[in-house]
């Protein structure tokens, strides 16, 4: 049984430790605000995006000298899959969540005989990753000096893959990250976007455009920047999901800690009143003796 020293040293290091989780609580909570209007605010631009590249390639008249980042090698061979996560933890189930998702995803294209590549945004993903994947990952990318997801950031990952493409390392590329619902929920997805998935949910428009000039230009300038915007709604949902998921983990730590410090209270307190009712039996059975 623990001494009232020991109990005494616990509680307050219980104490201590529920007063951090709070603190992070409250700080996840306020940045939750801003990169939640963030994520749902890029969502109709990257969508409308895809769409109207889709609204141009069906315009395009030689389908077989469509932009490559577009129409694909031909082939798909060799995947490189980029896993976003965070650069932190503390935040519960997210970075696992999108790494079980990854897994799940490099399973099948592995079964199937194919090459795989793996980037990694954020350490936490090349950490988990990197023991059963480390010789697949090519490059490993982290912002830990960013305050907040920024296009810039995004651009940088999105030339990359590019360059890669380019260079033709690759036929086809997925991205993994956590798509925000709520606080309590984020959504795994893993998202296509060279080639450009005809078949993605969210290439739902059925509008009709006239441009100018034509398609096979447009499409030359706007399909790099469309890889880069993708990529940055997927930082705008994890920076939301990440900062959701913390606040829950958070909230709930603070609880268990308040749970841990009553009943430590109960233990000192009846292992405070035993001590006293040795002492004052001692005190009894000796006054009785003289």
């Amino acid at each position: 049984m623990a001494s009232l020293d020991d109990l005494k040293k616990r509680i307050a290091s219980v104490k201590s430790t529920q007063k951090i989780t709070k603190a992070m609580k409250m700080v996840a909570a306020a940045k939750l605000r801003k990169a939640q209007e963030s994520a749902e605010k890029g969502r109709p631009y990257s969508e409308k995006m895809n769409n109207v590249i889709l609204n141009l390639s069906t315009g395009i008249s030689d389908k077989e000298n469509a932009p490559k980042l577009l129409s694909g090698t031909g082939n798909e061979k060799v995947h490189l899959c980029v896993v976003m996560t965070s650069d932190r933890g503390l935040c519960g189930g997210f970075n696992s969540n999108i790494i079980k998702k990854a897994k799940s995803f490099f399973s099948k294209i592995l079964d199937q005989g194919k090459e795989l590549k793996i980037i990694t945004v954020g350490s936490k993903g090349n950490d988990q990753l990197k023991r059963a994947y480390g010789d697949r990952i090519i490059e490993n990318i982290s912002f830990k000096e960013s305050k907040n997801a920024n296009y810039f950031d995004a651009d940088k990952v999105g030339k990359k893959v590019i360059e890669k493409f380019e260079a033709g390392e690759f036929d086809v590329c997925t991205i993994f990250y956590n798509r925000f619902k709520n606080v309590i929920t984020q959504i795994p997805q893993a998202q296509q976007i060279i080639p450009l998935n005809n078949d993605a949910e969210e290439n739902t428009s059925d509008e009709s455009y006239e441009f100018e000039p034509d398609e096979d230009e447009i499409l030359t300038n706007l399909l790099p920047k469309n890889i880069s915007t993708q990529i940055f709604k997927a930082m705008l949902e994890n920076s939301a999901s990440e900062q959701g998921s913390r606040m829950s983990a958070m909230d709930n730590a603070t609880r268990n800690a308040g749970e841990m410090v009553d009943k430590l209270t109960i233990e000192y307190n009846r292992s405070r009143q035993a001590a006293i009712t040795k002492e004052l039996i001692e005190i009894i059975s000796g006054a009785e003796s003289l």
